[in-house]
């Protein structure tokens, strides 16, 4: 597949999931705002912004300040993901723009398919089970597997260079798309051209030095290729 905007012939890709095929950061976001509220405590509203693309270990490092023990914070956490696992399960997880349509595309394409995300294997499971679109990929990579293999986590690129290598593709063959800075540094750490589609914040100069491409919508990148 040629694209305008990026190089060579690409034949395979690799995808975040939260923020970028699904509106979790959005119901993460919400649930943030709704276990702070329950839990009377003063934390900025746009607090979990500064947490998109983030891993369970950079949570527990950002509330840390706002709890007094450990297990208040877990707790605290705990409550924001099973409001997310609840409002997947009532449907409010949805399908970003244009990735049904994307996927339908590189499966006709015959490009290989994979996930690399911050999030655990289950949560992944849970989302891709309710959105209906687990069949286009090979495999998933989660958190899980930053641990098992003892991985640097994003913004390291760790994860995308053995999702390359799990593809049996060489880097330049791939592309990887991401919505977070954390996520698009991930792709310029692991040598591989990334695709930024933004979701709750927009490119800061640093994402736009390492985004090889940035799109409004996987619709926008859709008409891009050749």
């Amino acid at each position: 597949m040629k694209v305008l905007g990026i190089n060579g012939d690409i034949k395979g890709v690799i995808f975040d999931l939260d923020g970028l095929l699904v509106n979790s950061e959005k119901l993460y976001w919400q649930a943030n705002i709704q276990a702070a509220k329950e839990a009377k405590l003063d934390i900025p509203e746009d607090s979990y912004l500064k947490l998109t693309g983030a891993t369970a270990k950079d949570m527990q490092n950002f509330y840390h300040k706002y709890f007094a023990t450990e297990v208040e914070r877990d707790a605290f956490i705990k409550r924001t993901d099973d409001l997310v696992w609840q409002w997947t399960d009532e449907g409010k997880l949805k399908l970003q723009k244009g990735v049904r349509k994307a996927l339908d595309r590189f499966k006709t394409s015959d490009l290989r398919m994979a996930i690399a995300s911050s999030n655990y294997k289950k949560v992944i499971e849970h989302a891709l089970d309710k959105t209906g679109i687990e069949s286009y990929f090979d495999f998933y990579l989660s958190y899980d597997d930053v641990e098992k293999f003892n991985l640097a986590p994003k913004p390291a690129g760790d994860i995308y260079s053995l999702a390359a290598k799990k593809l049996n593709l060489n880097k330049q063959e791939v592309i990887i798309f991401e919505d977070s800075s954390t996520g698009i540094a991930a792709t310029k750490d692991a040598g591989i051209q990334g695709i930024m589609i933004p979701d709750l914040k927009s490119p800061s100069l640093k994402d736009k030095e390492n985004a090889s491409l940035i799109c409004q919508s996987f619709l926008d990148f859709l008409e891009k290729i050749a």
